[in-house]
């Protein structure tokens, strides 16, 4: 291990946050020849959630879901990490254990693995500090990959720089669902009073949403089974953090009253059911919610029911009863930048772009994307130390689909934490392989374009880092 951050004429990459995209991070730089600086906080500053001091904690579960590279978006990222040399992956790989499809790792040989593999690095230093505040003037590259669990005077500085108001709350997550997956013989399209938005095509119809009807009886229904669905407890220390004002999950608005959804979230005013030529007696709307106009988000619909009641109970929602969700609604206290706002294609912080983020801080959702993303962030960060140009992942791949999606494909005002999943990628034209398929055969279709180009990206990319 060196202690010294500069070796020969490169000045070192400094990393803030031991996590599992600090560590990615740092392996990808250190292969590039690049020497690196890791800040970790713990064991000097704990969290509430880690256990111990070790690099790359598993804090909550042991999977790092599907492995499925033909079938599973999840699964394809991983195996587009593997062919990155990625060492997250090497590790899971080196430390897996029996789960079916998915890869579940031993979570605390995991984490030796990847601390034993960065120290052992000639180009590697770890330090254990809190970095409180802005880094160093003098630090002219850093990546901060300090998780959903900042310390707060990280958070603050940020905050400052980019004009963001405080980002530590309970953020209420509402649902999202792919587009196909929407019966579209009983939602239609429409606006309230046919209104054209700020988003909208100014020479369209001004129909920016899917709109499911529901009678009095579904209605009732509908708020019942909300109110008796089984909700997520929070952890002991998330008690005493407050809603973000605004985001009230729609159990809690339901609770309030019978008909407080109906005047609030589900109004109908504005809107006619074609099919019938009537007002409906309430109405839940869906709004689209990337760029490529695959996913929609269910309006107003933040939640802290189950994952498995969220299903069920969605599911009666007329236009919905096949509903395929890209993420459910949850509730979490979370720290994570407006990444399409605030951040470009490389990760850098538009506002001061010695700054580069990665893992969850930048809005992805799970171990591999936040892991993924570190990967990403170390190897822009080695080609601007080296004087190279890296291009981005196309989009088309696992890798490119969820940085695109969280530098500009998502929608700012509107933009919450994510996992990687088939709509994020760019659909297949008629004239591609399995252009016309669907179901299975479609996922597979996208999985194997996006290894094919994924190839394509990482050899001229493996030959500069040579």
């Amino acid at each position: 291990m060196t202690s010294s951050a500069q070796i020969g004429s490169t000045t070192s990459v400094h990393i803030i946050g031991g996590g599992l995209a600090g560590s990615e991070a740092a392996w990808q730089l250190a292969c590039a020849g690049v020497p690196v600086v890791m800040h970790e906080m713990r064991p000097v500053r704990g969290t509430e959630a880690h256990q111990t001091e070790q690099l790359a904690e598993l804090v909550c579960s042991n999977s790092f879901r599907s492995d499925d590279a033909l079938n599973n978006a999840v699964g394809l990222l991983h195996e587009e990490m593997r062919r990155a040399d990625s060492l997250i992956m090497r590790a899971a790989d080196a430390h897996k254990l029996p789960a079916g499809g998915a890869l579940a790792v031993d979570r605390h040989g995991f984490s030796a693995a990847v601390q034993e593999t960065l120290l052992s690095h000639p180009l590697v230093e770890l330090r254990r500090e809190e970095v409180a505040g802005l880094p160093p003037e003098d630090w002219d590259s850093v990546i901060v990959a300090t998780g959903p669990l900042t310390s707060p005077a990280l958070a603050e500085a940020v905050a400052k720089i980019t004009g963001e108001s405080a980002l530590a709350f309970f953020d209420a997550i509402a649902p999202i669902v792919h587009h196909d997956s929407i019966d579209q013989s009983i939602a239609w399209k429409q606006s309230r009073y046919d209104k054209v938005g700020p988003g909208s095509d100014q020479a369209g119809d001004g129909a920016d949403y899917f709109n499911c009807p529901l009678d009095k009886e579904q209605y009732e229904a509908f708020v019942a089974a909300l109110l008796a669905g089984e909700k997520t407890e929070f952890k002991e220390w998330e008690h005493n953090t407050p809603y973000f004002q605004g985001c009230q999950p729609i159990e809690v608005i339901a609770a309030s009253g019978p008909q407080s959804l109906r005047f609030g979230p589900m109004k109908p005013v504005g809107l006619r059911d074609p099919r019938t030529g009537r007002r409906p007696w309430a109405v839940v709307q869906l709004r689209q919610d990337n760029a490529l106009g695959t996913l929609w988000n269910i309006v107003g619909f933040q939640t802290k029911l189950k994952h498995g009641e969220q299903v069920r109970i969605f599911r009666t929602i007329p236009g919905l009863a096949h509903a395929e969700f890209a993420r459910l609604g949850g509730l979490h206290r979370n720290t994570f930048l407006n990444s399409p706002r605030l951040l470009d294609p490389t990760l850098r912080l538009k506002a001061m772009p010695r700054l580069r983020f990665a893992g969850q801080i930048t809005g992805c959702e799970g171990y591999v994307e936040s892991a993924a993303v570190g990967l990403l962030a170390g190897r822009f960060a080695a080609a601007e130390r080296q004087g190279r140009v890296q291009a981005p992942p196309p989009p088309t791949t696992a890798m490119g689909a969820l940085l695109g999606h969280i530098t500009g494909g998502a929608d700012a005002s509107t933009f919450q934490p994510m996992n990687v999943n088939f709509g994020l990628f760019p659909p297949l034209s008629p004239s591609e392989e399995g252009g016309n398929a669907r179901g299975k055969e479609r996922k597979q279709a996208l999985a194997r374009r996006a290894l094919n180009d994924f190839d394509q990206w990482i050899g001229p990319t493996r030959q500069a880092a040579a």
